[in-house]
């Protein structure tokens, strides 16, 4: 619960690629690592390296502070993560132009674009 608390402390900061101070802008993968770090947990820097260092969970299995990563380029691989809060939602960085924000997995958006979910709380 620490982590969907800390999480929602920072819905509505702007989204700016790279950008990893909670102080002012933050992607996606910042925000996680921001999160963990106020929790006194580690995690690396990039969705990527996120997706790949964590434990592996199925989406039926998912739990509060988990991660669910997302691929939303035409690469196929990893390009975006959020912290999965209950109910159907994740707290995120969407992109360019907006703020972090609450969604729902399963809206089409994000349910197409699903890649997988891990976790480095258990």
């Amino acid at each position: 619960d620490e982590i969907v608390d800390t999480a929602q402390t920072f819905i509505g900061i702007p989204y700016q690629w790279g950008g990893c101070s909670p102080d002012s802008a933050l992607d996606c993968s910042g925000l996680v690592l921001a999160v963990y770090q106020l929790n006194g947990l580690n995690v690396p820097r990039t969705s990527e390296d996120q997706y790949r260092n964590g434990r592996q969970v199925m989406a039926d299995e998912l739990e509060k502070g988990d991660l669910v990563f997302f691929s939303t380029s035409s690469n196929g691989r990893v390009s975006h993560v959020g912290i999965y809060v209950g109910d159907d939602k994740f707290i995120h960085a969407p992109g360019r132009g907006k703020t972090i924000c609450s969604e729902k997995l399963s809206t089409s958006y994000y349910r197409d674009r699903f890649y997988g979910a891990c976790s480095y709380l258990r």
